[in-house]
Parts: C-alpha cells; sequence; structure tokens
C-alpha cells in the first residue's frame, strides 16, 4: 500500500470525525473517504476526475442570515467557497475563501464538518468536467457584515436561512443546509 500525502491524511482525519448519524447520507461520506484514499492529489486541481474543495456556511451575528454568492462561472445563488490548491486544512481553505470572496475580515471557523456535497462541475475552456468534492465549514462574521462584491460574483447577499428552506429557486443544498442550520439552532 502506498504511503498517504499530507493533504489526504488532513482530509481523511476530518471525515474520520464526521458523525455518520447526522450525515444526511452515509453513502456521501464513503464517498468522500474513498476518494480521498485513492488519490494522492485529491486536493489539486490538477486531479482532473476531481478534487476537495471548502466551502463557507457564513453566518451573520444574529445567526438567522447567511452570506451567499451570485457566482460568476456557475450563475447560481451559493455559498462562498474554492479550491484547496494542495492543503488538505479544508477548514483553513473555507476561512480563506470566505474572506477572500466577502472581504470581511475578523471570521472564524469552525473546525467541524457541517455539510459534505458531491457536485459536477461542468467542462469549461480548457477545464474538463469534473467532480467536487465539497466540504463545508460554518463561518461566523466578526464585528462587521458589510461585505465587498468581488471579481468571482455577480453579487453578494445576506439571505434569511428561514426564507432559503422553502425557496423552490435556491440550490438544494444551500436549502440542505439552511434546514440544517435551523435544526442545529433550537
Amino acid at each position: 500500500m502506498k504511503p498517504i500525502t499530507m493533504a489526504q491524511a488532513q482530509v481523511l482525519a476530518l471525515l474520520a470525525l464526521v458523525d455518520a448519524d447526522r450525515v444526511w447520507d452515509r453513502s456521501v461520506l464513503a464517498e468522500f473517504r474513498d476518494f480521498a484514499r485513492c488519490h494522492p492529489d485529491c486536493c489539486e486541481r490538477t486531479c482532473r476526475v476531481g478534487h476537495f474543495t471548502g466551502s463557507a456556511w457564513l453566518v451573520s451575528g444574529d445567526g438567522r442570515r447567511v452570506l451567499l454568492t451570485h457566482h460568476r462561472k456557475l450563475d447560481r445563488w451559493l455559498q462562498l467557497g474554492g479550491h484547496a490548491d494542495g492543503s488538505g486544512d479544508l477548514a483553513e481553505v473555507a476561512l480563506r475563501e470566505a474572506e477572500e470572496e466577502s472581504g470581511l475580515s475578523g471570521l472564524s471557523v469552525e473546525r467541524e464538518v457541517f455539510d459534505l456535497d458531491r457536485h459536477l462541475i461542468p467542462a469549461r475552456k480548457d477545464e474538463p468536467e469534473h467532480w467536487h468534492y465539497d466540504m463545508r465549514f460554518v463561518v461566523r462574521v466578526g464585528p462587521s457584515e458589510d461585505f465587498v462584491v468581488g471579481p468571482e460574483s455577480h453579487d453578494l447577499a445576506w439571505r434569511l436561512v428561514s426564507e432559503l428552506v422553502d425557496d423552490q429557486h435556491a440550490d438544494e443544498s444551500v436549502r440542505r443546509m439552511a434546514r440544517k442550520w435551523l435544526r442545529r439552532a433550537r
């Protein structure tokens, strides 16, 4: 058996802490673990079949709102996040991406995995169609909620989590995270 890379070890350590009873679909957790074990370059964009990404469920100070981005490439309202670029510390990736994409500072990340989502990214220019194995983390806003729209977004907006649950236009994974957040907040 080949030795695993540092990034693989970090991803597998995060996945080992995921409570299988709290995962919306246990088969998704198994897919994530299998992918991490089988691909030494699982955190690199050069892994053409797919790679790990880190995303932020960026919540407001009162916990009632979440910051979403109107993603420029995918043209959908989604959580902030992006590529690991070699790092297996996906909580730090989520935090970094939240800061870069929102212009907010003073953010903090909860290191426990909040959600897992595997989704297909369509082919684009020189990139073939591939999978994103997205690990999502709760990120909390700091003292200011005044964001800045960056080049990766058409727009950013604070949305009430309670409204996202029933928003038929929202991405299903965003709706799922909204349901999880509301259950957790009780």
